[in-house]
Parts: C-alpha cells; structure tokens; sequence
C-alpha cells in the first residue's frame, strides 16, 4: 500500500508556480491576482479561503479577500462580483461556497466571467470540459488529476466508481476520469443516494473515489484488494482525546480500508491540499491567457 502524498505533490507544483512567477516578475510582467468572496463566517469556509490566501502568498501572487456580512442581499454580491468582472488587475475570482440560503449559488456563478473562473463551475467552463477543450478545471476533481499523473499511474482501461454525484467533485470527476487522457480513458460509474447494490459496484472498482460527505462510510468490505482509493471528504467528528475536541474524518474507514489497497489519499494531508495547488495552476493560467 503506497499513500498518495497530497502535501507532498502540492508543495511540488506550488515550488514550480512559486518559480515561474519570480521569472514573471523579473520580466516586468503582471503577477497573477486572484480575488476570494467570503459571505457570513462560516467556520470551515474561513479555513478554506485563509489556506488559499496563504498559497498565494506563498507562491507570490497578488491576492485580496472580499468579506460581506451574512444578511447581504443578492444584488450586492452580484455587484461586487461585476465589479471584479471588470478590474483588469484581478484575474481568477473565487467565490467561496456554501453561500447563505437566500442567495443562489447558481446566479453567483454564472455571474463570474468565464474568463476568470477558476474555481470552474461557470456552465461555459463545464461545457468545455465535457467536449475535452481546453477549460478552467474545478479544482478538486483537476487536483485528483495531478495526484494520479504525479504518482504515474496508469489508469487506461480500468473500472472507476465515482461515489456522489455533486456539481463540485463527482460529476466533473467521472467526466475528467473517462476522457481520452492519462490519467483518464476508465469506465466510468456514478453511484449516488438512489444506487441499488452499491457495495457490489464499488468492490468492482479499480478506483474508488468517495465523495459523499459521510465520515467513513466506505467500509473495507466495500473495496477490492489493489484498489486505488481516493478519499475526497473531510468531516469534522467529536473527539473528546483531542485539544481540539474533534476528529477530522475522510468518506473512507481508512485503518481498515488501507491495508486492501495499492494507493489510497489520507485525510487530511491527500486531496485538500491538491486542490488548493489545482486552483493556483488555474489561477496563474489565467493570468497568462488574460495578459
């Protein structure tokens, strides 16, 4: 069983960025700019965009960090999305999601040029990727991606199982795993809340990717020996023998899952940290196609 290192191979295309940008800026050229939209204070948001700040920082880009206050209405967010549209210094705009229930997530995204999406969710984006030309990825699914393509693995011709089918992993997911690339040409399968013998589909996986959001659903009798597992979840479950007082908790029983499988991602420390690599990869593309 080899772990598939996602601070490892993170940090390594980070490095790369962090290169190509010093030689941007030694060239007199515009550094990448990425702008994040923070709504309300949701705790788990707050992490994820301080960790995408952080990486920015760390690589050299420019970023900035957009707060707005829960009771927002939707027309301003829309405005101050427009207005992001329309300034020449920024190029990616994230916009961090869930977003509170009286706005539409839907709306939000679609408002975001197609130009600086790089979180990839704008219906242009999908629709690119879907018929294989060149899009802006999201960056989960694109993150898993570069964590299979770092490792060499060779996934032509294999069984995959996608389990959840959400706009943000699993549907993109399957999509990009049975494209005609490397990584990619599988036999995709989704499964999803509705799925009659699931157990027995996933135990036909080469790969399995779990992405569900449901603390250690993926049992080892769920998955078959060599399988390649690749745990996208991270839950927060109460732990009273940590500081903390909780646990974080991956989609897979991963001590008893492991042990079965060729690769498999930890949580945390495998697809997190690839997708905040991913949306910096789509960032600095964006930059450069932009300018």
């Amino acid at each position: 069983m080899q772990i598939l290192d996602g601070k490892l191979t993170s940090a390594a295309i980070i490095n790369e960025l962090k290169i190509k940008t010093a030689q941007l800026h030694n060239e007199g050229k515009k550094i990448p700019q990425l702008a994040a939209v923070l709504v309300g204070n949701n705790g788990a948001s707050e992490t994820y965009v301080a960790a995408k700040v952080k990486a920015c920082n760390e690589i050299g880009f420019r970023s900035s960090l957009l707060r707005f206050d829960a009771d927002i209405s939707e027309n301003k967010l829309l405005g101050a999305v427009e207005e992001l549209n329309n300034d020449p210094e920024v190029d990616g705009i994230l916009v961090q999601l869930p977003l509170p229930k009286h706005i539409s997530d839907e709306k939000v995204i679609q408002a975001i040029h197609p130009s600086k999406d790089v979180d990839g969710f704008h219906p242009i984006s999908v629709g690119r990727m879907v018929q294989g030309l060149p899009s802006y990825i999201p960056a989960t699914p694109y993150g898993i991606m570069l964590l299979l393509e770092h490792y060499k693995i060779d996934t032509k011709g294999m069984n995959a199982v996608v389990v959840g089918r959400s706009n943000i992993v699993g549907r993109p997911m399957s999509i990009l795993l049975s494209s005609n690339s490397n990584p990619g040409n599988c036999t995709v399968t989704i499964c999803h809340s509705h799925t009659k013998n699931l157990e027995e589909i996933c135990k036909g996986a080469d790969i399995l990717v779990a992405a569900l959001g449901k603390p250690e659903f993926v049992k080892a009798e769920m998955v078959k020996e060599g399988a390649i597992v690749i745990d996208v979840g991270i839950t927060r479950v109460p732990d009273s023998t940590k500081k903390s007082g909780f646990a974080l908790k991956g989609d897979v029983d991963y001590a008893a899952v492991a042990p079965k499988c060729s690769f498999i991602t930890p949580v945390p420390g495998g697809v997190g940290p690839m997708t905040i690599a991913a949306l910096m990869m789509n960032t600095f593309r964006a930059c450069r196609e932009n300018n």
